[in-house]
Formats: structure tokens, sequence, C-alpha cells
């Protein structure tokens, strides 16, 4: 709890109260969602118990508000408010529901967990992807009816299918790559990397499964980011994409027609190192693309320049933007000759999935290439 109430990264010029804030509507209100709690269920796996400062003030915000406004105050959006675990539906509760959990005697986790939640073991694939184990989990809701009764005291749940948005009529692509002799190795080297850290004989700090995890995504994406002496392989993913972009771009010349590259890992670097972005544009240009058309949402540092791209895009004169989910997935107002998107890799968390196609609310047919798959 100290480095939850630790006061050293806040300011003393004015404080929350003193704003006068009265109402406070929170927009993509599931990264607010490792709220800290406590609980006895230390042998479940998908419990997070992480610390996050940001939920930890999130939630002192929400309890002023709700004894300044009678719980009335705290308004949340969100378009996956459950998105790793079941927990997650009490860290909602919490945030909007607090005294209603207190005087049902379900403030603490393990209470609430004890009426609607359920844990399940099962055998599960090991993550080195050697053999299987066992692992407990919670994951299932019991008396569902009665949760989701509770839950509607505070929530306006609305699908797709009621709200008819104007969604495009999408058509997908999904294009294999086959895995280089370079890449099925090192993959080997990471299933014994896994290994070797779940019968602990690594120390975390110098690997642990996110580093494996990471490194997969990055020999997924392309070898030479691993080694960069590996050598450019012809039938890498990169290179399918590249094919592509430049087949829709010849395809739609007359009518300016635009794409957009979504690539979460290896973003533009200016040390002069591989990265992506910049091997993607190059070999564009190679192929005969003028080098204006191309651009980067890196680029952008500011709103006002991020406008001024989005405006060159809609008008056909910037006519492939590369661009990561986090600084592309939302607010991207580019949609006007739009006719293609490319996923290059998967973005890390589940709100991302899908997000692409909410934002750009598109009245024609528009075209969906995963290059993000592998043919290991």
């Amino acid at each position: 709890m100290e480095d939850l109430q630790a006061e050293k990264h806040k300011d003393t010029v004015i404080t929350f109260e003193e704003l006068g804030v009265d109402r406070l509507f929170v927009d993509e209100s599931d990264t607010f969602k490792n709220l800290f709690f406590a609980t006895k269920m230390n042998n479940v796996a998908g419990l997070s118990t992480s610390k996050s400062q940001r939920a930890s003030d999130m939630f002192a915000k929400t309890r002023y508000l709700d004894e300044l406004t009678g719980s009335k105050g705290v308004i949340f959006a969100t378009g996956t408010p459950i998105s790793n675990s079941i927990a997650e539906m009490y860290t909602v509760q919490r945030y909007l529901q607090y005294e209603t959990l207190k005087k049902m005697g379900m403030a603490h986790f393990d209470s609430w967990a004890s009426r609607f939640g359920e844990t399940v073991t099962s055998m599960e694939l090991a993550p080195e992807g050697t053999g299987y184990r066992q692992r407990t989990r919670f994951a299932k809701f019991y008396n569902l009816p009665e949760l989701m009764n509770l839950f509607h005291e505070v929530a306006d749940i609305k699908t797709a299918d009621q709200l008819n948005l104007p969604t495009p009529q999408v058509v997908y692509h999904n294009e294999m790559a086959k895995p280089t002799e370079f890449q099925l190795a090192y993959l080997q080297e990471l299933s014994e990397r896994a290994t070797e850290i779940h019968n602990r004989k690594v120390d975390p700090s110098k690997d642990n499964m996110l580093v494996i995890t990471n490194d997969g995504r990055k020999l997924g994406l392309d070898q030479r980011l691993i080694d960069p002496s590996a050598g450019d392989a012809p039938g890498s993913k990169l290179n399918m994409c590249v094919e592509n972009i430049r087949k829709i771009w010849q395809d739609g010349m007359e009518n300016r027609l635009t794409q957009l590259v979504f690539c979460d890992s290896s973003t533009p670097k200016k040390d002069g190192g591989f990265n992506v972005y910049d091997d993607i544009k190059a070999k564009l240009i190679a192929r005969g693309m003028p080098e204006n058309e191309i651009a980067f949402i890196h680029d952008a540092k500011s709103d006002i320049q991020k406008k001024a791209l989005f405006a060159k895009v809609r008008h056909g004169t910037v006519r492939v933007l590369l661009g990561s989910t986090e600084k592309m997935g939302a607010g991207t107002n580019a949609q006007d000759r739009l006719i293609a998107l490319h996923n290059l890799d998967c973005p890390w968390r589940p709100r991302d999935v899908g997000r692409i196609l909410r934002t750009f609310k598109i009245k024609k047919n528009v075209e969906v290439t995963d290059n993000g798959k592998d043919d290991f």
C-alpha cells in the first residue's frame, strides 16, 4: 500500500477537491482495470493483484464523487468491461457500486467471489508448448441472473445489433507466411527458455515469460528484429504485406484510394538500426511509389500535426499511412478514401482487437488483410 500512497510523483499546487469537479466521465474505462484488491486465492490463476497507481487514483476520485453526489457523479464508458478475467466485473462494481457492495457484504473480493464466481481446474497447454499442466482458474459465473440484475443498476449495455452503426462491409484476407529455418530454430530456443523459467532455473531479472513473448512477437514479424544478420526472407509476412500494399495502390490510382498499415512493434527509430516502418517505406519506394505518398503517424508530434496529416489522407495526398494501434487506433479521421487496412501484428490488449473497424465507420466496402499469422 505504500507504493499506492506515494506522494513523490504528485504535485502540491492544487488538489482534486479544489478543482470543483462534480462529475467525472471516463472513456475507455477498462484502462483502469488493474485496481488492487486483497484475496486469499493465491493459487488461482487469472487474478491480477497488480498495484496500479493510476487505478488507485481513479478509485479515490470515484469515492470522493460518490460522497459528493450520492453515487451519481461517475460515468464509465468502454467496449470491453471484461477483457482478461471475470474478476474485472468486481473491479467495475467497486468503482460504480461500492456502497451497494458494502451493504450486501461483498466489499471484499473473496466475499463477492463466493457468491458469483467459480474456480475451475483443468489441463492446459503449457506456455512453452512442451506439454500440459493442471491449472486452477477463476473462470465461471454462477448466480448469474442475480449478478446481472445487480450490475444493471449501473450499466446500460448496448450491443452492435442494437446500435446499428454504419460499419463497413468487410472482406477479410488472412495471409499465411511460411517460417524460415532461422525462425523454426529460434522458436525451439524460445520453448527451451520457457521450460527453464518454469523449472525456476533462471533469474527472473535475466529472462521471464514476458521477454519470451516479446521475442516471439518480434520473430513472427521479421527475423531481422532478432538477428539483423539473419537476412530478408523473400516470403516473409513483411514482404507479402508490401506486395499487397503496392497492388492495391496501383489499382486505386485513378481515385487515389488510401490504405492504413497497423504495426505495434519495431516503430521508427533515429538510431540507424533496422525497423519495420522504414523497411516497408523503402520497399514501396523501390516499387515505384512516390515518397511523399507514404507517411508515419509517429511524425505527427501534436494534435495539430495529426489533423493536418489526416487531412492529407482524406484528400489522397498521402495514400499509405503507417502507425501503431495506440497512436492510430482511435480518433483517426482519415476514412474518406480508405480502401484497405493491413494488420502486421496482433495487439497486446483484447480491447484493441476490432478497434480498427469500430473506429472507421465507412459506408463502402473495405478490405482488411491480416498479415499477423505464421504457419509455425
